[in-house]
């Protein structure tokens, strides 16, 4: 075997070295994952579009209807038992379908009732008007009047509802004893949807898994964010309510991932080189957190007035304590 030299010719230019060569830039991690969720959610179909699922919607409807009544007439007329039959199922069946359009109306309504009060309420504030805000401060109590963890909160309201001389005062009062426990719930529901997103978007590397968990997460912390604040929402409802917060959050580019938050949350910056997976699963965590963020925003019944806004930061720092390695 020969020892000889080998010389092996290369076909790049002389002065190409390791000194001049190009800068090869770290993959900043984008939170793809929430930005689709974002976008599909926050997506307005056409009025093309809309027409033409609502005459499907309304064919599939007619056709269903005119078979139903063609087979139950049939079973009549061979036999009246089961004719009777067919007819108190599809009685049942029509029965069940008006209780749930019911519980969605009754869903949205209490929707629209918490959105005006956050409305009356930031009227209040504005013109410093006392006696609106006294007024905001007895609905918000006949509101929470059924939730017995707020019993104690209601009783210093009435206590207290005179001692205030100014809008900030009475309504800072009903926010630190109503809305104050509310705020930590709906505070714990958003550290657990971006902690569940943000760790199967790093362990799980099936394809669409990070897409799925973040849509099915933040459909649920959005409806239970709701729920805490007294709007118990049905499908149409949490549906509607999710699409106005994600559309709110792209329009005000809050969904889009800057330097701020890649490099204050959790060391994203440093855990994208160690694993582009687990800087990805940050920034959907984060990215959660300011879905969870608005959320509350839109389901609180009153302004901050005396309480701090959630920070995402320290939303997100307490969720993912441990759960990735510091950067």
């Amino acid at each position: 075997m020969s020892k000889r030299p080998v010389l092996i010719e290369l076909d790049a230019p002389a002065d190409v070295t390791p000194a001049t060569a190009p800068v090869i830039a770290d993959e900043v991690p984008q939170g793809r994952a929430m930005q689709s969720v974002a976008a599909i959610a926050a997506h307005r179909p056409s009025r093309l579009a809309k027409f033409f699922w609502s005459a499907l919607l309304a064919l599939v409807s007619f056709v269903a209807s005119v078979a139903a009544w063609d087979f139950v007439n049939g079973l009549l007329e061979r036999s009246p038992v089961l004719g009777a039959v067919a007819v108190g199922l599809t009685g049942l069946f029509v029965l069940s379908l008006l209780l749930i359009a019911g519980k969605e109306w009754l869903a949205i309504g209490r929707l629209k009732k918490i959105d005006g009060l956050r409305k009356d309420a930031d009227a209040a504030l504005a013109g410093g008007d006392l006696t609106a805000s006294r007024a905001v401060s007895t609905r918000l109590m006949t509101l929470y009047a059924h939730r017995p963890e707020l019993e104690a909160g209601r009783a210093a309201v009435t206590a207290r509802s005179a001692d205030g001389f100014d809008a900030d005062a009475v309504l800072g009062v009903a926010e630190m004893q109503l809305l104050a426990p509310l705020d930590a719930l709906a505070r714990q529901e958003v550290e657990a949807a971006a902690r569940r997103v943000a760790t199967v978007t790093a362990i799980v590397p099936l394809a669409l898994a990070d897409l799925v968990t973040a849509l099915t997460s933040n459909l649920r912390m959005i409806r239970r964010i709701a729920e805490i604040y007294g709007g118990r929402s049905g499908t149409l409802g949490s549906w509607r309510l999710t699409r106005a917060v994600l559309t709110h959050l792209v329009a005000t580019g809050a969904v889009a991932v800057g330097d701020d938050l890649i490099g204050s949350i959790a060391g994203g910056g440093v855990l994208s080189k160690l694993s582009r997976r687990f800087g990805e699963g940050v920034i959907n965590g984060a990215l959660t957190a300011r879905v969870g963020v608005a959320a509350m925003d839109v389901c609180r019944p009153l302004p901050y007035v005396t309480q701090d806004r959630p920070s995402v930061t320290g939303l997100v720092r307490r969720a993912l304590t441990g759960l990735f390695p510091a950067g």
